[in-house]
This record gives structure tokens, sequence and C-alpha cells, in this order.
């Protein structure tokens, strides 16, 4: 599953008709996660360092990836697939869904998907996730930032879609660049942060779309973008 997510995320991530990948599932679970049976000692440390690291890979290639990528959720995101909705740029979860890194409960301390959801949501909040296991609610999800909107489950579909719409409209070279700088600039302190992004805004400007999208507000005109 992960290498075939991986897969799927490259394909054609160069073209220039990739404007946003939406990542959904079907079925009440979203993601459960890793298979438990997988990580038994019938297999070798070295193929549990392979199901881990092809997952790191994973979750960062999201991230690192040109486009936007939505998670649309319906149902429950546990472990590691909580750690995907985490990973993603935005999220957006219909109100029956449910979080949880669970794997304290089996003896498997969910660490890796520590990572995404402690850079996600407030320590004492992921501590708490991390130290019980216990779900929380997709409201709950919202109010501590590992959601961007809860909507009805029969809404779901048609406002992950409106959004990925509204990304697509934009120029993808000028939402590249803004989605690489806004992750580079994070770990920074105030001025490295104000460093990199001023010479992102130069950069900016002098790009053809970037050119195009303020000659069209000036002559108050739709911009035609080059991609």
């Amino acid at each position: 599953m992960l290498k075939s997510l991986q897969s799927d995320l490259l394909h054609e991530a160069e073209s220039k008709d990739l404007k946003v990948i939406i990542i959904s599932a079907e079925g009440p679970v979203f993601s459960s996660g890793h298979d438990l049976k997988e990580l038994t000692d019938e297999q070798s440390p070295d193929y549990h360092a392979e199901v881990f690291q092809t997952c790191s890979e994973v979750m960062m290639l999201i991230q690192s990836h040109p486009v936007p990528v939505i998670a649309m959720v319906n149902g429950l995101a546990t472990a590691a697939g909580c750690q995907l909705v985490a990973s993603c740029d935005i999220a957006v979860a219909s109100d029956k869904s449910s979080f949880a890194t669970p794997g304290v409960n089996v003896g498997l301390f969910c660490s890796t998907p520590a990572v995404a959801l402690g850079r996600t949501v407030p320590r004492k909040v992921a501590l708490e996730m991390l130290f019980t296991g216990e779900p929380i609610s997709a409201q709950e999800a919202l109010l501590h930032g590992l959601l961007s909107k809860v909507v009805p489950e029969d809404q779901l579909e048609e406002e992950t879609v409106r959004i990925a719409k509204k990304i697509a409209s934009s120029s993808r070279p000028v939402v590249s660049l803004g989605k690489a700088t806004f992750y580079k600039q994070l770990p920074q302190d105030l001025r490295t942060a104000y460093y990199l992004t001023s010479q992102t805004m130069v950069d900016n400007v002098a790009l053809r779309d970037g050119q195009e999208g303020i000659k069209a507000f000036l002559q108050k005109r739709k911009p035609i973008w080059s991609q």
C-alpha cells in the first residue's frame, strides 16, 4: 500500500497539468496504519526497517511534492493513517471521522506518527493521544489544528473538490514555489525565515506568472497562467 501510494504520488508529478492531489478511501476506515501481521518476529528486523523507511519516505514526499496534497477523510484514521492526515497540506473530514495513535495499547508506541502529529497539533494534545491511544473526534481534531475543515458526510466530496478546484485555478509554478518555501521557512528563526521568504518574493515577482498576475490585476482582467 505504501509503495503504491508512493508510486501514485510520483506519477506525473512534473506534469504541467497536475495541480492538486486528493487522497481518499472507501469504507468506514480512512486508514488504520500498518498491518501488524507484518511486524511480528516472523519477519526480520531488516524487513521491519524497510516498512518504516518506506512509510517515512511517503510522508516526506507529500510535503516535498510540487503540488498541494489534500486528505479527504471519512471515517477512522489511526496510527500511520493519522500520520498521513497530519502530513497532508490540507485535510478535510466528515463529522463522523475520528483520529488516534493507539500503538501504545499493543506495545508499539507510535513514534513515527508522532513526527507528523507533533508538528501539527500542540505538544500536550499530541502526547495525550500518544500516551493514552484514545481517539479524538473530528471537531477536536479541527480545534487542535489536525484538520482544515469538518463538514457533514454528504458534503465531504463536494467541499474537498471545491477547494481542489480553487487551488487548480491558480498558477502551478507560483503555488509550487510557495509550498516549498512555506515548509522551508517553518523551522527557521524569525530573521532567517524573513530572509528566505523575501528572496522567494523576489523570485516570484520574476516569474512569468508573477508578472502576468500583477498586470492582470492592474488591468482589471483575469490572468492567463502559463500552465
